[in-house]
């Protein structure tokens, strides 16, 4: 499976993004803490929450092109049902880097989010991605030169992959459910 990188375009890839999105909210819900984490992560999904997200994801991209990179599938690569092929624009995975105005938050540069659809996984499609959030990084203002990310520790697939490029841990992430009235 052949693929390229490029930066998010809000006019061609937004669809395509959010599909990754929802598959990614999706996976934290499921395959990291039961039942009522996935009903969380699922109730949250709604048309508001999708046009809030992509309105943020532009804000930040406006700041930066390369806060969101798609990965998207070569010419022929991506079959819908049906048998016709999606195209070159076919977005199979995307890596969130926070703009370095929001540098402060974590003293760091921030992964927000990196998927790769599942068809697509262990291509180097995320290894790609990764690079290329590590090298918006490196031309990132930051406080402290390191990348950081949140991920589940009982997400074995990504603590994995993220323990190839070098990461390792740094702090723990409490939380608690905010009280509204």
């Amino acid at each position: 499976m052949s693929f390229s990188l490029r930066p998010y375009d809000p006019a061609t890839d937004a669809d395509g993004l959010y599909d990754c999105k929802l598959a990614f909210e999706r996976g934290l819900g499921e395959n990291t803490g039961g039942e009522e984490k996935a009903a969380a992560y699922e109730g949250k999904l709604t048309d508001e929450y999708r046009d809030r997200w992509l309105v943020w994801v532009d804000r930040c991209v406006a700041d930066d092109e390369r806060c969101v990179t798609v990965a998207v599938a070569e010419s022929g690569e991506g079959e819908e049902a049906g048998g016709e092929t999606a195209g070159d624009d076919e977005v199979v995975g995307y890596v969130f880097v926070l703009p370095a105005r929001l540098a402060m938050v974590w003293d760091a540069a921030v992964v927000n989010e990196l998927y790769v659809a599942p068809d697509h996984r262990g291509t180097g499609v995320a290894d790609d991605l990764m690079a290329a959030a590590v090298d918006l990084a490196g031309d990132q203002d930051l406080p402290l030169d390191r990348v950081v990310l949140d991920v589940d520790p009982a997400n074995e697939r990504a603590r994995a992959f993220y323990d190839r490029h070098g990461f390792e841990p740094w702090g723990e992430m409490v939380a608690r459910p905010v009280d509204r009235d």
